[in-house]
């Protein structure tokens, strides 16, 4: 059922992080495992947030980010 969510993933969320910037919904994964380590792509405000309320709110993820990197 969990996702392959790996480090390097860019993560788009059905809803906006409140900083209200235009790449709010997307989300870079810095550490993935109970836990996610998300940085906000529109401000830059890093955040941990268990996986189970992580992958509730996930609408895509671009895991073609990782090669870029």
């Amino acid at each position: 059922r969990s996702l392959d969510i790996q480090k390097g993933d860019i993560l788009t969320m059905k809803k906006n992080h409140p900083c209200g910037k235009s790449e709010a919904n997307k989300m870079l994964v810095l550490r993935s495992g109970m836990d996610f380590k998300l940085r906000c792509l529109g401000c830059g405000h890093e955040f941990m947030i268990p996986r189970v309320k992580a992958e509730k709110n996930i609408k895509s993820v671009d895991s073609h980010a990782r090669e870029i990197k």
